[in-house]
């Protein structure tokens, strides 16, 4: 426990104490996003390159604490985090084409899962399903781990929201994997976590500065790498009641809302026969912004909505593994119609606020 609580100090401190200084440079180099009126709502210009910052805390964080003398596994991170890194470092300065992004994450999903072999090899119960063919394996390894980078960065709409559900999700991961002991993946859940802590007390609102895709897609990379290791960790070693629980679910239920808004918002653009990258208004969060709640507001519901499903899902220990999903997923269901069914007579309009770049993906 000592070694994932330096982690995540280190990459805490190093965060707080720094990114005064990245705001800076961003600020005299013109790394800025421009206000807009056609579709942004902040009045000032704002760095976007946070997720240097981040990712920079975090790498830092995790090579210093790494309990293992073994780099093999932590080469494969480092190469592929790197990758994505520098692929969102320059559409936050120049653009990118989403087919080129695109190409890049699946680039790093295919390291990871045919190198480093990180993939799903089974539904460990769900709908009756446990082991699943190589092939199928592959193919949803490469699919779960592009969906989440893309999640993660799509939900970067409101000041506070990507970084905050971030944190919860990798110090949920972080707990997870510190209370089975696995230290290598509980030292880089914990030292992400820090980072997003500290990048926090900049990106809360109103914000001084944004992580931009640099960051949204680092942290999205990370998180896919903690999420498929959950999921395919040794029930064996495992006590109760870790071994009672579907650990597909949980894994779920630590990222929920990025997987939910995602998956949402890519079901309606089919439907409208447009396509998923098409950048629209339609998120979860901007439409918490319509019914009347600033930033503040916004972020708050989402974070509290993200730890109540987790709550759930823990307490969905004892059940057979397509129960505990379908559990969680009514759960899921019955929030997003409080939101916005139930909020929407009873909530006070509020003014909407600053908005980052990433608000209309």
């Amino acid at each position: 426990m000592g070694l994932t609580l330096l982690a995540f100090f280190t990459s805490l401190l190093i965060v707080i104490f720094f990114t005064p200084s990245l705001i800076k440079v961003a600020e005299l180099k013109n790394l800025t996003d421009v206000p807009d009126a056609q579709r942004k709502l902040h009045k000032r210009s704002i760095p976007t390159i946070g997720g240097i910052i981040i990712y920079a805390g975090t790498l830092f964080s995790y090579a210093l604490w790494l309990p293992t003398d073994d780099a093999t596994y932590f080469k494969y991170i480092v190469t592929t985090t790197l990758l994505i890194f520098f692929v969102g470092v320059k559409d936050d300065i120049i653009g990118t084409a989403p087919i080129k992004k695109l190409g890049a994450q699946l680039l790093c999903a295919m390291v990871l899962v045919l190198m480093a072999n990180i993939r799903i090899k089974g539904l460990h119960g769900i709908f009756g399903i446990y082991e699943i063919p190589y092939w199928a394996s592959i193919f949803l390894s490469l699919f779960t781990i592009v969906v989440i980078i893309n999640a993660f960065n799509l939900v970067d709409g409101v000041d506070g929201l990507a970084g905050g559900v971030g944190l919860i999700a990798s110090l949920a991961f972080g707990i997870w994997f510190l209370l089975v002991k696995d230290l290598v993946m509980a030292c880089l859940g914990f030292s992400l976590a820090g980072s997003l802590l500290g990048f926090l007390f900049y990106n809360f609102y109103p914000a001084k500065i944004f992580m931009g895709d640099s960051g949204s897609l680092t942290i999205g990379l990370i998180i896919s790498i903690l999420a498929i290791n959950l999921i395919e960790f040794d029930r064996v070693t495992l006590i109760y009641p870790l071994s009672a629980m579907t650990k597909p679910v949980i894994a779920i239920a630590f990222i929920i809302y990025p997987l939910v808004d995602t998956m949402r918002v890519f079901i309606y653009r089919a439907i409208k026969g447009i396509s998923p990258f098409h950048a629209d208004r339609n998120h979860i969060h901007h439409r918490l912004q319509k019914l009347g709640f600033n930033h503040k507001g916004t972020s708050w519901i989402l974070y509290l909505s993200s730890i109540a499903v987790i709550a759930v899902a823990l307490l969905t220990k004892d059940l057979e593994p397509t129960y505990a999903f379908l559990v969680v997923l009514g759960f899921v269901l019955l929030l997003v119609f409080a939101l916005f069914y139930f909020f929407k007579e009873n909530s006070e309009p509020e003014l909407l606020q600053t908005h980052n770049k990433h608000a209309d993906a």
